[in-house]
């Protein structure tokens, strides 16, 4: 491996993967590759199977098939889920929330100084700085959805996965979280990112595969059929 392939975010490959739950099929032999490096976009309609994948990837969901992560160890990944994961009721401050989705330490003997010092800058990158000792569920919603950003780039991720993070999102957060992942990429992060703006996917995604169970489509963000609608309008 060159150099430059080596500063590059792992390649994926889906193989086959097939996926039921409670005996409806999500995903039915579903095959494609990212290549390394790439900003590549998952599209499709709501139940479509797209979140089902990438819980598969992060190891959380059986599958068959196989899904392949080449080129970097599996600590390198961040994730951003979807913000309806998350109960605004719990009562945790958004450092809490932040060393239990990105320490190995139990979450109650809280962060290293090192560790909280990352999280502060992290927040600063994300336009929440100062808000690491207050509520997560105080927050509002594109709040909240920075610091989920703020948690999966710290540490610095080779592999970032991102499950609509401009959902309940202002203006100036879209294009924040838009120009973060351009920078990510352009220092050769993976990213894959389930993203309903089909403008903004034509517009930056390297790479697009459409699922809705199976493959529709797969092919650059430029090839993307115009008339093509995720069908959630």
């Amino acid at each position: 491996m060159n150099k430059e392939m080596s500063m590059l975010g792992p390649a994926l490959v889906f193989d086959n993967v097939s996926l039921k739950l409670g005996g409806t099929q999500v995903l039915d032999a579903v095959s494609f590759h990212i290549e390394a490096g790439a900003l590549h976009c998952l599209v499709g309609p709501n139940g479509g199977g797209k979140t089902s994948l990438v819980r598969a990837l992060l190891g959380q969901m059986p599958h068959t098939g196989a899904i392949r992560i080449a080129g970097e160890p599996a600590r390198s990944v961040g994730y951003v889920p979807q913000l309806a994961d998350f109960d605004r009721n719990v009562p945790m401050t958004v450092y809490d929330v932040m060393a239990l989705l990105g320490q190995r330490r139990p979450a109650f003997l809280g962060s290293s100084r090192a560790a909280r010092a990352a999280n502060a800058e992290a927040l600063q990158r994300t336009g929440v700085a100062g808000m690491g000792h207050k509520a997560f569920g105080s927050l509002s919603g594109g709040q909240r959805q920075r610091v989920l950003l703020a948690q999966a780039i710290t540490p610095l991720p080779r592999l970032l996965i991102l499950d609509e993070p401009t959902a309940g999102i202002d203006k100036p957060g879209l294009h924040l979280v838009e120009s973060l992942v351009k920078e990510l990429h352009g220092n050769g992060v993976t990213i894959v990112w389930i993203n309903h703006d089909l403008e903004q996917v034509r517009r930056i995604a390297q790479s697009v595969t459409v699922l809705n169970q199976r493959v529709l489509f797969h092919g650059t963000g430029e090839q993307l059929p115009a008339n093509w609608s995720t069908g959630d309008e």
